[in-house]
């Protein structure tokens, strides 16, 4: 049977992507959005009244958002060597969407690839156009300069689909990535940043499973991502083979407004598999980029099942306004005991 040796989970972020200069331009849209805060929507002026006693502005400047870059990088690289150490042969990447492959035109709850490539590019020039100011400077953080091929892993993804299906869950499939995006590097974003930044673009062969974390009205809630994970865990375990099999939760941590208490709570809650607290955090709370912490809530259903030993690398809360605006930036890794 596969055995599963490890477990990453990171943010993909554009503190990783891009220099702090490039941060600022994320700021253009960050005033003129609503942001979900601590049960509240709040517009940026209203954040930077609400929490003008925690000084952010300070936190948000030029010389502190270029030490936070530096340390992002750092904590990547040893992330990376975290992976390298595994010696994984098959990976299981769950991540989300975010109008890349797909479009306002559909969005799954649950999609998982079982064709037999992936295919991974840069945006084209009208899909550069279309992305938010701040998100094309990053791209190649998460897209290579040419056109590239991975394997994938089509009889695990199967296998993996069967035991879904059993366990009552209607999920979407597909041997073909969607295409008709222009926006699209080949794969989201949410992917590309494991190949890129954790694989260092020596990618073993992988099966990406999608979830729906951004977009209402269809998101899953925490309770049912936390399940999605137990009956993923239980394919794998099944999966005939001797592979050694690394799982990541891609996304997070809290953003596009930083809660640095909400994200020691999440991962308290991980570091203890503290079940119940993971199923039960409210949807309210997993709204805007925040949301992607869903992914995490899955693997942890896939690490229910093992004796684990926790790893923090970094968290890096890379504040980029008065408002708390910005995207805090985690690292952690799970090693499985033997």
């Amino acid at each position: 049977m596969a055995k599963i040796v490890g477990f990453i989970c990171t943010a993909h972020g554009p503190q990783l992507h891009t220099t702090p200069d490039k941060w600022l331009l994320r700021v253009q849209s960050d005033r003129t959005r609503m942001h979900p805060f601590r049960g509240g929507v709040y517009s940026f002026d209203q954040l930077c009244e609400l929490r003008k006693d925690e000084n952010l502005a300070e936190r948000s400047t030029m010389a502190a958002m270029t030490a936070n870059y530096e340390k992002c990088h750092i904590a990547s690289e040893r992330l990376a060597d975290a992976f390298d150490a595994m010696k994984a042969d098959v990976a299981i990447i769950f991540g989300n969407d975010q109008h890349e492959i797909y479009g306002e035109d559909l969005s799954p709850p649950y999609m998982i690839y079982y064709g037999d490539k992936i295919r991974h590019h840069p945006a084209t020039e009208e899909g550069r156009r279309l992305m938010p100011p701040g998100v094309a400077e990053g791209e190649a953080g998460h897209a290579p300069e040419e056109y590239r091929e991975y394997d994938t892993v089509p009889e695990l993804a199967k296998h993996i689909i069967g035991n879904l299906v059993e366990n009552e869950f209607d999920i979407t499939v597909s041997p073909k990535l969607p295409t008709h995006n222009p926006r699209t590097t080949g794969i989201s974003h949410a992917f590309g940043h494991i190949y890129r930044q954790v694989m260092r673009d020596k990618v073993i062969p992988n099966v990406p499973i999608y979830q729906n974390t951004f977009f209402p009205p269809n998101q899953p809630t925490a309770r049912r991502s936390y399940k999605f994970g137990q009956v993923v865990g239980e394919a794998i375990r099944s999966w005939n083979s001797d592979a050694r099999v690394v799982v990541f939760g891609s996304g997070g941590m809290s953003h596009f407004t930083i809660d640095e208490d909400w994200d020691a709570r999440f991962m308290q809650a991980m570091r203890e598999k503290d079940a119940e607290f993971l199923k039960n955090i409210p949807l309210s709370e997993l709204q805007s980029g925040t949301s992607e912490m869903k992914s995490w809530i899955t693997t942890a259903g896939v690490m229910e099942a093992y004796d684990t030993e926790f790893h923090e690398v970094a968290y890096v809360p890379c504040y980029r306004s008065p408002a708390g605006t910005g995207t805090a930036q985690g690292m952690y890794w799970w090693g499985v005991k033997s």
